[in-house]
């Protein structure tokens, strides 16, 4: 099944997010060894992305047709084409950079960017998306090796050159600082070292430093949302009491209206409970019967 991206995110992933050098750290050979100028890294980073678009686009058309069994060997196969085509021009039309990257040409063969893009995204994408992907990686690799080049070149000779290589007219340099004060180590092998580590460094600590905003953001909102959430539990509790309070003094009046009220103050008295008074029955007194008159004799 095929990946389905756009043209753009391919572009894009190549330059920043997935830069082959400084993200991947692939192709640190020719990295290292053609960076001595800003000119002859620009030179390289051109002839990689001719062949990075020639063998995407190839091998994306041709991917339903190699068989899987034989896919690395085809693969190879093709980027040697491209790679001996790109040899031939270089050493016919700019015979200086040519002679200049010498044996690194040859080497894109087996650049670890060239087959990986093939494998991870030529094979499984259309040809659209495989040039906007050749060319995105091929520039982020370019633009990789130009910042390298820049640094060691600037500090290592105090001067930038450009027409050395590139058949110009008039070969151009300025000179930044004075070249007794430049660090020829830096346009040594060890200076490319060094300068890809500060360079790796760097980017790590941006990385860290743009994580560590987003931290801190995240907290910030997660502790404005418990804020929130315990300013609502306070109103709604507080509405609560309210009611109850509301409640209980509605309940106060309307006893307080069924209580009788003193006709003069008009304030209500309590009710006061009757006092039972017992009557104590007497027992009925028989009538005393009169005796009878003694008749006269």
């Amino acid at each position: 099944m095929e990946k389905k991206i756009s043209s753009k995110a391919a572009f894009l992933a190549g330059i920043i997010k997935e830069n082959p050098v400084f993200v991947a750290l692939l192709g640190c050979c020719p990295t290292l060894a053609t960076t001595k100028s800003v000119e002859a890294a620009l030179g390289m980073g051109l002839l990689v992305i001719l062949v990075l678009i020639g063998s995407n686009v190839l091998i994306s058309l041709l991917r339903n047709i190699i068989p899987a069994e034989v896919k690395i060997p085809c693969y190879i196969v093709i980027i040697a084409t491209f790679v001996t085509i790109i040899k031939m021009l270089t050493q016919a039309y700019i015979p200086a950079l040519y002679d200049s990257l010498g044996v690194f040409i040859s080497l894109i063969v087996v650049n670890c960017i060239i087959l990986g893009r093939a494998e991870s995204f030529a094979s499984k994408n259309g040809p659209k998306a495989s040039f906007f992907d050749a060319v995105g990686t091929g520039i982020g690799f370019t633009m990789a090796l130009c910042i390298i080049a820049f640094i060691r070149e600037l500090i290592g000779t105090g001067a930038l050159t450009f027409g050395y290589y590139f058949p110009l007219p008039t070969p151009l340099k300025w000179q930044i600082f004075p070249e007794s004060i430049a660090i020829s180590l830096f346009v040594q092998s060890a200076g490319g070292f060094l300068v890809l580590g500060c360079v790796l460094a760097f980017i790590a600590w941006r990385h860290n430093v743009s994580e560590d905003k987003k931290i801190a953001l995240e907290k910030a909102r997660i502790e404005e949302l418990k804020a929130k959430k315990a300013a609502e539990v306070a109103a709604k509790k507080a509405a609560e009491e309210a009611a109850k309070k509301a409640e209980e003094e509605k309940k106060a009046q309307e006893a307080k209206a069924e209580e009788p009220k003193d006709l003069e103050s008009g304030e209500n008295k309590p009710q006061e409970k009757p006092v039972e008074v017992k009557e104590e029955t007497k027992a009925d007194e028989k009538p005393q019967q009169l005796e009878p008159a003694k008749e006269v004799a």
